[in-house]
């Protein structure tokens, strides 16, 4: 059975882009792949070295994580500080990274951009760290966007690497991997892109919103004075709401106020009411399932104790046969 490893970084709740995105498909790849889960508490010190709350955030992933479906029966949900391995397989891959490659990754270009006032190492080395993530448990999938491709391209290359170095044939090429034919992509209330936590929380329907936060957020969203000429393309802000709403409201209904906006008759508070309440039933079970985890504090923590368990036991044997490739051994 192939190996799948997928991290998510330890911010605190989850949106729909990660519930109808990613976590749609872990729970359908529970029965036909080995998953590691994992929620990376590490990656987020790269960017924020003093976090607030880290424990409790942490915890939130991991309750919204179960809450969705996933089975720790079945896959391995670990918090990724709970993997020392990590850690050390890290060590031995930063001194077969070079500077050049490393500086060159998009994601830091970007992130150098962003925050020029912390541009710190463990920033410049993030793809090794990611890229041990996966090593570590030898996953040929990983189930990634456009976005992070780059990052598994350069996992391949040091894994390679490290292959070449030791004349050994150890490490599995790992390669981006959706379950679905088509990735979904949730739409940003704030009227470009995507959504994502980046784009801040009026921006985002998380899956713990409550029914009321979820209609203020969607009638706070971004709209223009509407149409003027009959069957003319929609702006990027009105698409994306449209886009929301072919993934969680029926094919009528879609059809309905796309008529409603090419004979220039659309009324966007009409619109957004029904978007709004159209969401809050399409996450009603999964709301529900938050709540139901979250009082149920035994659970969560075996879930957390049976995924470290099997997680260590993965990246354990993964260590002592890197050790014995490069030539660690005692002497005693």
């Amino acid at each position: 059975m192939e190996t799948v490893v997928s991290g998510i970084r330890s911010t605190g709740k989850l949106h729909l882009g990660n519930y109808y995105g990613a976590l749609s498909n872990f729970v359908k790849m529970q029965d036909s792949y080995n998953c590691f889960f994992f929620i990376a508490d590490w990656h987020s010190l790269t960017t924020h070295p003093t976090p607030e709350n880290l424990q409790s955030t942490v915890k939130q992933v991991v309750i919204e994580y179960l809450a969705a479906g996933i089975d720790p029966e079945k896959s391995c949900i670990y918090v990724q500080s709970d993997v020392p391995e990590v850690s050390e397989l890290y060590l031995y891959m930063n001194m077969n990274a070079y500077l050049g490659e490393l500086e060159r990754a998009a994601a830091f270009k970007d992130k150098v951009r962003a925050n020029p006032d912390n541009v710190n190492a463990g920033l410049l080395t993030y793809p090794v760290l990611m890229a041990c993530d996966i090593l570590l448990h030898h996953a040929t999938k990983v189930p990634v966007g456009k976005d992070q491709e780059q990052h598994i391209e350069m996992t391949r290359t040091f894994g390679n690497r490290f292959n070449r170095l030791y004349s050994v044939d150890y490490f599995k090429e790992p390669f981006a991997f959706s379950s679905s034919e088509k990735l979904v992509k949730i739409p940003s209330l704030d009227g470009s892109g995507k959504m994502g936590k980046s784009n801040g929380d009026a921006a985002c329907v998380y899956l713990s919103d409550s029914e009321e936060v979820i209609r203020k957020k969607v009638m706070r969203a971004k709209t223009d004075s509407g149409p003027e000429t009959p069957n003319q393309e929609k702006p990027e802000a009105i698409e994306n709401l449209f886009d929301l709403m072919r993934i969680v409201s029926t094919a009528d209904t879609v059809d309905h106020f796309d008529s409603l906006y090419n004979k220039c008759e659309i009324r966007y508070g009409d619109f957004k009411k029904q978007l709004a309440e159209d969401i809050i039933i399409a996450t009603k079970d999964i709301r529900e399932r938050i709540k139901e985890v979250s009082a149920d504090e035994e659970y969560v923590q075996k879930a957390l104790k049976l995924g470290a368990e099997k997680a260590r036991e993965s990246a354990q044997k993964t260590i002592r046969e890197v050790r014995e490739i490069i030539g660690l051994k005692r002497l005693y």
